[in-house]
């Protein structure tokens, strides 16, 4: 595989499109100022998601790198630790993927409101500094934080404003299972990295909540997801199918809870991402199906 792609953690990119997908579900029969949507909007919506998670990865590939955080690593290769590409080379690739995040939402502030230009400019600077500058949050255990507000609740409310020009209490609603299988992702990441990240002085939250607190963590998320559906569903009651994605659940969960550790976690990684995947094209149906 190519070295550029491996580093963009193809693995990560549903957490871009799925609250893009729920928040363009949420949109349609939301009536907007026109009585329509507009799709346009959704496409471009949906390639500042993509970029900003690739700039993310990037970002930390570059800045855990330079840090030497990576020196040890157990999960998928990184570009700048592993000698694959130069510091340089990765810094400017982050810098590309985010440049156009900023010129394609420049396109969505432009047709819709001049508001989105600060929330867009948080985004990126939200990306650059969870690994990167003098003070990375993702060092201080506010990871699932940022993740939580930018790829739950902005990326899914701000996909429902651009298709209709206003957010919804249902977008609301989605956003939260967006953010929290979201957010899952990371803590089974970070759960993985417990021992390294403590020798690194990477105080994540699963550093700071501990091996047990942080599996906990895992459960309480996913059990989030399958409540905020079943409110979702007094609106859209044909969302109710995404609780069929449970099945995907049981393995990564009994791995999580089983005390699975180190290597043993990088498939739940994909197992948590391909939940994610197919929750979002459930409940993406179900909430089009019920409009």
């Amino acid at each position: 595989m190519n070295r550029w792609i491996l580093g963009a953690r193809p693995r990560t990119l549903p957490a871009a499109v799925v609250p893009v997908a729920l928040g363009a579900a949420a949109a349609v029969g939301g009536d907007g100022e026109d009585g329509a949507v507009v799709w346009w909007r959704i496409a471009v919506a949906l390639v500042v998601s993509l970029a900003l998670q690739i700039g993310v990865n990037y970002a930390n590939d570059y800045s855990d790198g330079v840090r030497g955080t990576d020196e040890v690593r157990v999960g998928p290769v990184r570009l700048v630790a592993s000698g694959l590409a130069a510091p340089r080379a990765v810094k400017l690739a982050a810098f590309g993927a985010l440049g156009v995040a900023a010129l394609a939402g420049l396109v969505l502030a432009a047709s819709t409101s001049w508001w989105l230009l600060v929330v867009g400019a948080a985004a990126i600077l939200a990306a650059w500094g969870y690994t990167g500058g003098p003070r990375p949050y993702g060092y201080a255990g506010l990871g699932e934080v940022f993740v939580f507000v930018f790829f739950g609740l902005v990326a899914t409310c701000g996909t429902t404003f651009v298709a209709i020009e206003r957010v919804t209490a249902l977008s609301v609603v989605v956003a939260v299972a967006a953010g929290a299988l979201a957010c899952a992702l990371l803590v089974v990441n970070n759960l993985r990295d417990i021992p390294s990240d403590t020798v690194a002085g990477k105080r994540t939250l699963a550093v700071h909540l501990g091996d047990r607190r942080t599996r906990l963590l895992y459960a309480v998320l996913l059990a989030a997801v399958a409540i905020v559906t079943v409110v979702a569903a007094a609106s859209r009651p044909p969302v109710l199918i995404a609780l069929l994605a449970a099945v995907f659940a049981v393995a990564p969960l009994r791995a999580v809870l089983g005390g699975a550790s180190g290597p043993a976690l990088i498939p739940v990684l994909g197992a948590t991402g391909r939940l994610q995947l197919f929750y979002g094209v459930l409940a993406t149906t179900g909430l089009v199906v019920g409009s």
